[in-house]
Formats: C-alpha cells, structure tokens, sequence
C-alpha cells in the first residue's frame, strides 16, 4: 500500500474511533435541551403557583376589605346620664339668692352695748338682735310718765272746779230768771264758768302731751333695740359689743349694720339668659336645678320670674327660678346651674341611664343595632333598647359606657368595614 493509502486507512481508522465519541456529545446535547425545556416548563409553574397565590392572596384581601379604601364616618361615645339632658333645651348659670335679705341696722347712734346674734341662728320678727346703751332714754322716758302723772292730776283738779263752776252757773241763772240775784253775781258765776272750762281743756291738752312725750320716749328708747324685720336666718355679724354703731355709718368709725340675715323660705336661683336664647324660656316651665356643692343631687324648680329688662353690656337677661321642695343645706350664694326642660321630669325619670343618640340606630335581622368601632372596623353590635328621650335613646345591653359607635358615614356600611374617623 502507498503511504497515501495508508495515511487513508490511518484517516479512516481515527474517524471510525472518533464516531461513538460525537455520537456521546451529540447524546449530552439531546440531555442538555432537555434538561432546559424542563427548567423552563418548572419555572412556568412556579410563575403559575405564585400568580395563584397572589390571586387568592388579593381575593382575600378584597374579601376582608383591606386592599378597600376606609369609610369615613362620624362617631359618638355611649354614656351614662340623667333623663334632663335628653330633655335640655337650655343651660344657664348663676347663683342662689334670698329675694328677703337686709342688713340690720339701728337708726339711732350709739355704743353696742349688747350682741344676741350669732351666725347661722335662726330668729323671728321681733326677736331683740342687738342693744344700744340706752340710760339716757329710758331716763326720759319716765320723766315723760312723771308729767303724764301731773298732768292728769292737773286735769283732775280742773275737772273739780269745772264741776263745782258749772253747778253754780246753772243755779245762778236759775236765780236771775226770779229775780232772786242780782246782774253782777250772775256775771261772776258765768266767768267762773267760762274760766273752769278754759283750765279743763288746757288740762286736757297737757295730759295729751305729756302721753305724746311718753310715745317719742318709747320710741327713742325702742330705737336702741335692734330687732328682726322677718323671720330668717343671720347670715354675718358685723359688729362686736362696745362698737358705735350708727345709721347709713355716718361715722367714719361706726359700724352701719350690727347684722346681716335673710329669709330662707325666699331662696331662689338667679341666672343670666342670653338674649338670643330666651325666646326657649317660659314662666312656669320645668327647669333642673343643680348646686357645684352637691354634684350629685339634682333639684327640680320652675322659672319664676323672667326680669322685664336687659343688660346690655352683657346681651342677657335675668331669669330667677323656684325650687320645688326648699332643702335645708341650700344656702344663699352657692353656685348653680340650670337645665330648662322641654317638658317636666316624671317620677320615674331620676335614674341615671346608658344612652346613645338616636342616629346611631342601624336595622338588622335581629331587630335594632349599631356599629361599633373596633380595631379601625365597623362591627355590627345588636343592641335592646329602653326609652327614648327626643333623640336620645336608652341601651339595655350588650354595649359599655365608653364605647365608641358609628354616627354617621358617607357610604352605606357593612360588618367589618374599614373605617376611618376624621381629626
């Protein structure tokens, strides 16, 4: 063989050898494509399986609303409070006042010389409050009793020769009509008589002056007991024994009132009604009356007096009210408040009660119910309910003082809604 040929066979025998081994990366490259299109078709469903999830995972958050923009809505607090405020048209202010009140004073000057008042007596009209040294007046007055004495025996003595002249008049002229006297005895008898009656009736008149005098003594000495104008309550002393006491204070030093004191059956709360408002205030209409002493009791009255003028640096006018039934720890001065009523509070109504507004109200299948604000959700809450007062209504169950609940929404809501309260 030619050393061409045998280079051919040489060639011949190497491609032989190198067949299987292209037939094996031929075989690997068939692996790889599949091995690729298996990657591939994995990764499809991975694709597939995430999408899926996402899916559900979205239908869910849809379902639950959470991917839903929150509601907003307007909200209200349940609370606990007294039938009056659902039935309030107006509150008002002021306070306790006595319409009979004086400070007690004497209208004569003089050292205080005895003090029978203390704060908080009760004292009747007429009851002797203070005493003024009075010495002096009383030794008038019976020096006026002693010319009232002499007067009347002056009188007496009068009235004697007024008897004896008349009886000696009337026998004269008896006499004259006979002839029996002569014209001159008859003259005397008839001034005698004349005179006797002239001294009787200034006799007269000095014993009713000398009564007078006893009068302006007594007077003047009832001047230096200061008593009571009224039944009441003293309130202050403002005086102590030994102080001059003197009428208007007329001395820079004196006291003008021993004591002040007020009538307790006449207390009465004055409050400042505004203008604008008093149109909501009747005479005689319920009101509620309560006392910053006594938060809480609750006391029911009546307007009384609407006053018939305004002041105008205030734009308001004075309303005084009545208590019902007078307790004997109001005292005048104390702060109050007042609640004017729609209509008058029955017995049944001075309990406290859990209430929310009317608004709030929502219909279910089983009967009333409201929602109830829960972690940013509107809960749907069935509730029973009690009474109503105007737009207020009474909860029997099933809600909490304090709980918050949806008043109003700008979109129909469901159980479990996002909601969202505005600032």
């Amino acid at each position: 063989m030619t050393p061409s040929g045998q280079g051919h066979a040489h060639q011949t025998d190497k491609e032989v050898e190198m067949e299987p081994r292209d037939l094996s990366k031929l075989r690997i490259q068939a692996d790889d494509r599949w091995s690729a299109d298996g990657r591939r078709r994995r990764h499809i469903f991975l694709w597939a399986g995430i999408a899926a999830s996402c899916s559900a995972v979205l239908a869910v958050l849809l379902w639950w609303g959470v991917l839903s923009p929150p509601i907003e809505v307007r909200t209200a607090k349940v609370v606990t409070m007294f039938p009056s405020r659902a039935l309030t048209v107006l509150n008002a202010s002021g306070y306790v006042v006595a319409q009979r009140k004086a400070a007690v004073s004497s209208k004569a000057t003089g050292r205080l010389e005895k003090l029978f008042v203390e704060e908080g007596r009760a004292v009747k009209k007429g009851d002797i409050l203070a005493q003024l040294e009075n010495e002096d007046l009383e030794a008038t007055l019976e020096e006026a009793k002693a010319l009232l004495r002499v007067a009347e025996a002056s009188l007496r003595n009068a009235e004697a020769e007024l008897r004896d002249a008349t009886l000696n008049y009337h026998r004269m002229q008896s006499l004259r009509e006979t002839g029996s006297v002569s014209t001159q005895t008859f003259d005397s008898a008839e001034a005698r008589y004349k005179k006797a009656t002239a001294i009787h009736r200034r006799a007269q008149f000095e014993t009713e002056r000398a009564a007078a005098s006893i009068k302006v003594a007594e007077v003047n000495l009832e001047y230096s007991l200061i008593r009571a104008p009224f039944d009441g309550v003293i309130l202050t002393k403002n005086a102590d024994e030994g102080e001059v006491v003197a009428p208007f204070g007329a001395s820079l030093n004196a006291r003008a009132a021993v004591a002040t004191m007020a009538d307790m059956r006449s207390l009465m709360v004055e409050v400042d009604v505004a203008e604008s408002s008093l149109e909501k205030v009747r005479v005689g209409g319920p009101v509620e009356i309560r006392l910053d002493a006594f938060p809480g009791d609750r006391f029911p009255g009546r307007v009384h007096m609407i006053v018939p003028t305004a002041d105008r640096s205030k734009a308001t006018v004075l309303t005084k009210l009545t208590f019902d039934e007078l307790d004997e720890k109001i005292l005048p001065e104390m702060s109050a408040k007042a609640a004017f009523l729609s209509r008058a509070l029955r017995k049944d109504e001075n309990r406290q009660f859990l209430s929310i507004p009317e608004a709030a109200l929502r219909d279910s299948p089983d009967g009333n119910a409201v929602f109830q604000v829960k972690d940013g959700k509107a809960r749907l809450v069935p509730i029973t309910m009690g009474r109503r007062w105007n737009d207020t209504v009474e909860v029997l169950s099933e809600l909490q003082e304090g709980d918050v609940i949806v008043l109003r929404s700008d979109k129909d809501l469901n159980d479990g809604d996002r909601i969202k309260v505005p600032e």
